[in-house]
């Protein structure tokens, strides 16, 4: 099954938007901040696709069951998230905050990808 363009879009944008946030903190700030945003991201990134997949997957059967099965597996990834944070924050690897904003990256995507989406069918319309 081939994937929708916009969500092709997100996870490219999403490796991009990790990607300068982590050189920009390996520059300018210390390693544990730096590690901070790459662990952040990368858990979100998975999280994300996990979604995605799990989505796709329940929507193809479109079951009786497919809700009990969507939340069983979103309460094993919040869970399976949970324990890697726990681990993460408790051996104080990183900073916080930079954990924090590397969890938020998806959602720094998705945020820019429909103000950009949303400004560029505005400009469609004004021309048509």
């Amino acid at each position: 099954m081939k994937k929708d363009p916009l969500q092709r879009r997100l996870e490219i944008s999403n490796w991009i938007i990790l990607g300068l946030f982590a050189s920009v903190s390996f520059v300018f700030m210390s390693n544990k901040f730096c590690l901070g945003i790459l662990l952040g991201g990368l858990i979100s990134i998975v999280n994300f696709h996990w979604l995605y997949r799990g989505l796709r997957n329940v929507f193809k059967q479109l079951t009786g069951g497919a809700k009990s099965t969507i939340m069983f597996k979103y309460y094993i990834r919040f869970a399976f998230t949970a324990v890697v944070l726990y681990f993460i924050i408790s051996k104080a690897m990183v900073d916080v905050i930079a954990l924090i904003i590397g969890l938020s990256i998806v959602v720094i995507n998705i945020i820019f990808t429909t103000i950009v989406t949303l400004t560029r069918n505005n400009a469609l319309r004004r021309l048509v």
